[in-house]
């Protein structure tokens, strides 16, 4: 019967361990926790800086699907815009959309496929449920050829990515 005493606790203390496990899975890839968005002030990068919710210029719809395509593929933005990005997930798989330069997008989507449960927390970067929508504001302060794709295991490999064009001022 003392054996017995034991189960409970030893199950809550095995669950609790698990749920921080995954949490600190969560918070230690490269700054992807969502932890890391709340300490930091927004983080310059090639392709621009997160924006405000007073200074969206416009939004734009941007559709995924489990064909592994965005729709649209192919944006232009003027430098110095502030895009509202409203991600529509239609599909019944989770989708994302992540802006970058080809490179930083190949090389994220080598490391997705390693770790393939990796959460995202940065401000250039949604992940989206099926059936729901997410949200994503950005500041296009640099001028150039830029990319988005959904770095889901596999589905990056499957051509779900499209591009973004930021035309100079």
């Amino acid at each position: 019967m003392k054996r017995a005493s034991y189960t409970v606790p030893a199950l809550l203390l095995a669950t609790l361990l698990s749920a921080v496990q995954a949490q600190a899975h969560e918070d230690s890839h490269a700054g992807h926790g969502a932890m890391n968005m709340m300490q930091h002030a927004p983080q310059q990068k090639p392709w621009g800086i997160a924006g405000q919710a007073d200074k969206v210029d416009r939004s734009v719809e941007i559709r995924m699907d489990d064909t592994m395509r965005f729709t649209p593929e192919r944006l232009q933005v003027k430098q110095g815009e502030t895009i509202r990005f409203v991600h529509r997930n239609e599909g019944e798989l989770m989708h994302e959309f992540v802006l970058g330069t080809r490179q930083t997008l190949d090389e994220h989507a080598a490391e997705m496929l390693k770790a393939p449960g990796m959460a995202h927390g940065e401000a250039y970067m949604a992940h989206v449920a099926p059936a729901q929508q997410g949200e994503m504001i950005w500041t296009f302060n640099q001028a150039g050829e830029f990319e988005f794709a959904c770095l889901i295991a596999g589905h990056y490999q499957a051509g779900m990515r499209g591009s973004i064009e930021v035309l100079a001022e």
